[in-house]
């Protein structure tokens, strides 16, 4: 994606990996422009995420289970709200802060071999 530079607006992306059973695996995207302006909303908000998932659900016909970071839009009241009304939707959060998952940080490589 190519960003001209100002009053382009800001990009936002969100994507999701379907893996369907029997099917092949597919990288889905929700692309988002903002505009600049006071008030304005500069990221992504829960409509966004839902409109991926539901997409999301239409292409693959299937439940779906997500894992999700913690985003603050993530675990808002309203995004738990919409989340509760699919019932073929699983979400599954990330914990706040785990090293032994998260290897950023701890100064280890995909190279440097696992302890005993």
């Amino acid at each position: 994606m190519t960003v001209s530079g100002r009053r382009s607006g800001r990009p936002s992306v969100a994507g999701l990996i379907a893996m369907p059973p029997g099917s092949r695996t597919r990288l889905c995207n929700r692309l988002r422009t903002h505009r600049a302006g006071k008030g304005a909303r500069r990221s992504m908000g829960e409509r966004d995420f839902i409109t991926l998932v539901d997409g999301v659900h239409q292409l693959v016909k299937a439940p779906i289970v997500l894992v999700w970071d913690r985003l603050n839009t993530q675990v808002s009241h309203a995004i738990r709200e919409l989340l509760t009304e699919r019932e073929w939707l699983t979400v599954f959060l990330l914990p706040s802060y785990s090293p032994d998952l998260n290897m950023a940080g701890t100064g280890l490589t995909l190279d440097t071999p696992a302890s005993p």
